[in-house]
C-alpha cells in the first residue's frame, strides 16, 4: 500500500494510514513538524488570553534600561526593584528595542506577543535540530508543547533567558550545517545576553577543534572575546572593572529560598564557598569524563586527536577529525555540555528550566533506555520544575532524573545516534 496523501484521504483506513505515517515515518518529520508549530502557535496564544501574566523581573528591566537611556553607563549604579543589572550589555539592547516597540515597557500585551513569536521560534530551530540530526521517532516532536513551566517562562513571566536561549538552538543549527562562524557569532550573542551560555563552550570546543585544529579554536576564541567588546563597549568605556564583574560574576551567590536544585542541602550548606567548589570540581570531573572517553571516540581518542590537531597548526584549514562532524554530533556534545553545567549549577531558578527544556527529549533518545524509561524521565523532570516552592523531594527527583539522563548518554550514544557509523568509518579510514 503506497504511502496515503492528506488529499487523498478517503476512508478510516486511509485515515489510519496516514496517521501512522505522520507519527513513524521519517519522511512525514517535516510536515508533523509544521503541525505541531502551528497547534502550538495556538495553544500560545490561548494561554495569553486565558492565563493571568504575572510580573516578576519585566518591570526591573525596563527600569534599569530607563537608567541606562537617562546616560548612566556604569554598571554599579544600574539597578531596579528586584535587583542591580547583572546581564551583559546585550541584555540592554533586546531590551532597548523591547521598549521602543511596547511604548516604553507598559505595553505588556504587546511584549507577550512578542514572547509568544520567539517561543514559536524556539520550538521552529528545536524541530530543525531535531530533524537534522535524526534519529528520533516523529511522535517524540507531539511532546515538545506539552510543557506548563516552558510556557509560563516565556508568555507569562517575559524572562531574559528565552533571548539568550533562542541564539543558543540557532547557533547549534548553524554548527550543524558547518557554518561555523556564523555559529560562533550567534553563540556570542547568546552570551551576551546571559552568561549561561557558558555552559555551552566545553562542547564548541570540542566541536571546532575537530573541524579546523588549534588555531581554528584560536580564531573562533578572538570572535567570542571581539564580539562582547564591541556589545559592552559603551559601559567598557565608563568603567570596564565594574562591567565585567557586574555582568559576569562568576562568584555571584544566588538565594536558597528561590532555588530548585539543591534543596537536599540545607541552606548553611548551600551557602558556604566549599560546596560552590565541591560542585565545580565535579563540573570539571564530568566535562573531562566525556571530553576524554566519549566525545572523540571516533577520531581513535582525544589524544590521538591533539596530536594530529597540534601537529598539523600550521594548516589553516586542516581537520584532524577522521570523518565529518554531523549535525547528530554538534547537537549532542552541545546539549550534553549544557545539561552537565546544568546539574552542576548551584542554584537553578524556575526561568532556568527554558536553558535546557526542549533539549531534554533529543537527549533521552541519545540513550539506551527503554521508551518508558525515557518518557518517565521527562514526566519527572517537568514535574520537579512544576513544584513551587522546590521541596527536599522535587529538589532530589529533579537530580536524580538529571544524572540518570546524562548517565544514559555517557553509556548511550555521547556522539549521536550515528556514532556506531562514524566509529566504523573512522576504523576503515585508520585501516587504509
Amino acid at each position: 500500500m503506497s504511502s496515503p496523501r492528506l488529499l487523498g484521504i478517503r476512508s478510516y483506513n486511509d485515515a489510519v494510514a496516514y496517521a501512522t505515517a505522520l507519527l513513524t515515518n521519517p519522511q512525514y518529520f517535516t510536515t508533523l513538524a509544521a503541525l505541531v508549530i502551528l497547534g502550538d502557535a495556538v495553544l500560545t496564544q490561548l494561554i495569553i488570553r486565558f492565563a493571568s501574566y504575572t510580573e516578576i523581573d519585566w518591570e526591573t528591566y525596563i527600569y534599569q534600561l530607563e537608567l541606562y537611556l537617562k546616560g548612566e553607563r556604569n554598571y554599579a549604579e544600574i539597578s531596579g526593584p528586584t535587583g542591580p543589572l547583572v546581564y551583559p550589555a546585550g541584555h540592554v539592547m533586546v531590551h532597548h528595542l523591547l521598549y521602543l516597540v511596547t511604548d516604553q515597557g507598559t505595553s505588556i500585551a504587546t511584549a507577550q506577543q512578542i514572547y509568544g513569536g520567539l517561543y514559536i521560534v524556539s520550538l521552529a530551530l528545536t524541530c530543525v535540530i531535531y530533524g537534522r540530526a535524526g534519529g528520533i521517532p516523529n511522535w517524540v516532536l507531539l511532546l515538545l508543547p506539552l510543557s506548563k513551566r516552558l510556557h509560563s517562562i516565556y508568555v507569562l513571566r517575559l524572562f531574559n533567558d528565552t533571548w539568550s536561549v533562542v541564539a543558543a538552538q540557532a547557533a547549534i543549527v548553524a554548527y550543524g550545517y558547518g557554518q561555523d562562524v556564523v555559529g560562533t557569532l550567534l553563540f556570542s550573542a547568546a552570551l551576551s545576553v546571559k552568561m549561561s551560555a557558558l555552559l555551552y563552550l566545553p562542547g564548541i570546543v570540542v566541536v571546532l577543534f575537530r573541524r579546523s585544529n588549534i588555531r581554528g579554536v584560536a580564531a573562533h576564541l578572538i570572535i567570542m572575546l571581539t564580539a562582547q567588546i564591541a556589545v559592552g563597549l559603551p559601559f567598557l568605556r565608563k568603567d570596564e572593572l565594574e562591567y565585567i564583574t557586574g555582568a559576569f560574576n562568576f562568584g555571584r551567590a544566588f538565594l536558597y529560598k528561590w532555588t530548585v536544585n539543591w534543596k537536599i542541602v540545607d541552606e548553611e550548606t548551600f551557602l558556604n564557598p566549599s560546596f560552590a567548589m565541591a560542585l565545580l570540581t565535579g563540573h570539571v570531573v564530568a566535562l573531562l569524563a566525556f571530553g576524554l572517553f566519549r566525545w572523540c571516540r571516533s577520531d581513535g581518542g582525544v589524544f590521538a586527536l591533539i596530536g594530529r590537531g597540534l601537529a598539523n597548526r600550521q594548516l589553516r584549514r586542516y581537520s584532524p577529525a577522521l570523518v565529518p562532524i554531523t549535525p547528530d554530533y554538534v547537537a549532542t556534545v552541545l546539549m550534553t555540555s549544557n545539561l552537565i553545567g546544568i546539574i552542576f549549577a548551584r542554584s537553578l531558578h524556575y526561568q532556568f528550566y527554558s536553558w535546557y527544556a526542549q533539549q531534554i527529549p533529543f537527549l533521552a533518545w541519545r540513550t539506551k533506555q527503554p521508551v518508558a524509561i525515557k518518557l518517565a524521565l521527562l514526566a519527572v523532570i517537568e514535574y520537579a520544575w512544576n513544584v513551587y516552592p522546590a521541596t527536599n523531594i522535587s529538589s532530589s527527583v529533579l537530580l536524580g532524573a538529571n544524572i540518570i539522563l546524562l548517565r544514559g548518554v555517557f553509556f548511550g550514544y555521547p556522539e549521536g545516534m550515528d556514532s556506531s557509523q562514524v566509529q566504523s568509518d573512522a576504523e576503515k579510514v585508520k585501516a587504509e
